[in-house]
This record gives C-alpha cells, structure tokens and sequence, in this order.
C-alpha cells in the first residue's frame, strides 16, 4: 500500500511482532521504526502469546500483514491447536499468505532448523544468540527487498550438514532428536508416525551409517552432532 506525501511517496507496511517477552517485543519495534523513515511507514500490531496472536490474525477486520516476526517458544492456545510459532507461521500461511514470516528462536538443532526450513519455509529465520540492533535491520532490508534472511549460526548449521554428505530423511532426524532429548524408544511412535519396530531398525542403520554399531545411544548422538546432523 502507498500512501501520499508532500515530499515523495511513502511506502507503508503492516507488522505483527508475536512474542511472550514485552521487551524483545520493544527492541523489534524500536529497530523497525529506525529503517529508512523517508521511505517506510510501518503499522506494528503485537501480540504476546498463541491466543492473543490468534484473535489477531483471523479477525477479518484486520488488514493483511505484510511482514511478521514470531518467536517459535510461546504460550499455547491448546484450544486451537496452537502451540509454537510455527503453529502461528501456518496460520498466517492460511489467512495471508502473502505475509513475509521471520521466525525467532534459541533452538540449535539442525532438525529442527531443516524441519523449519522444509514446513515454513519463512523468509528469514533468526537464531536469537545471533541477533543484534543493526543485524535486525540488515535483515529486515533483505526481507523488505524479497530477500531471504539466514542468520550466521544458521548458515553454519546448514553447511557443516551439506559438507558431510551423509544424507539421511526426515524420519531418522525424528529419531536422533528424540534420543537426545532422552525420549525412550518405546514412547517414540507418539511422536513420530512410524512403527516401533521402524523405527528400531532405523536405530540400528543410523550406528552403521555413522560407524557406532556397538555403541549406545549417547554415542549414536555425539557421533550425530559431530557430524552435523545434530544440534
């Protein structure tokens, strides 16, 4: 949407920032307000959890977002099937999906930055350790411009795991994040959609591909994430 000005024209942008901790929230919208101001305008709209993100984004009042920052870790709306920031990703993939989504987090688990990756998709994606005042803006300037934006841990993460050239899907990934999370096997078929005995006998080939076989589990994940395939 452009608007008019005496001086030159304006472009505007609509902004949702969903996070659970007000002054993060503060920091987006103080770095936002700094970008270009003689060219942008932005409308920022908050929200500070799952359900107050949810009345925002189906409220058909609400003009489409052009632009949304969503911290992954939040407070559910259980009663919505909302749990995260990818839930509220989706969401906003279903109401507007034009909206630009850049996804914040503290996660460093390369499964669940490729699991990201592959279901959202989002045009920037933000390892929180990595972000300061002015790599917020540089950012936001590539995202403004159709860009994509990885932070440097991401890009890390992604090109130790493309060096290794082992490849695994996304199934075995399930499972080595489960294992290092202490998940039981026996309790994995709860979270994973596979069969019990599947997922034994992917187990079994993930120490032969990385050469544990007579190693136990914490082996299987050390050996995992000293090749890139954990985090």
């Amino acid at each position: 949407m452009i608007s008019d000005s005496s001086a030159k024209s304006v472009i505007e942008n609509n902004i949702l920032i969903v996070d659970d901790h007000p002054f993060i929230i503060e920091g987006y919208k103080n770095a936002i307000k700094r970008y270009n101001p003689s060219e942008f305008a932005f409308t920022i709209t908050q929200a500070k959890d799952c359900q107050s993100a949810y009345e925002i984004i189906t409220n058909p009042d609400i003009e489409p977002f052009d632009i949304a920052f969503l911290d992954i870790s939040m407070p559910a709306y259980e009663e919505k099937n909302l749990f995260s920031g990818e839930d509220l990703a989706r969401l906003i993939m279903e109401y507007m999906p034009k909206c630009k989504i850049i996804l914040l987090t503290m996660y460093t688990e390369l499964l669940k930055i490729k699991t990201i990756i592959k279901t959202i998709n989002p045009s920037g994606l933000v390892i929180k350790n990595d972000l300061t005042f002015d790599e917020l803006l540089f950012a936001f300037d590539k995202i403004l411009k159709d860009e994509f934006y990885y932070s440097e841990s991401v890009k890390k993460m992604l090109s130790l795991s493309e060096e290794d050239g082992i490849e695994i899907d996304q199934f075995d990934e399930q499972i080595l994040f489960h294992i290092s999370k202490g998940t039981k096997t026996i309790e994995m078929p709860q979270y994973i959609p596979i069969s019990l005995s599947a997922i034994e006998r992917r187990k079994i080939n993930l120490k032969e591909l990385l050469k544990v076989e007579e190693g136990s589990d914490i082996d299987l994940v050390r050996e995992a994430k000293n090749r890139g395939l954990l985090f």
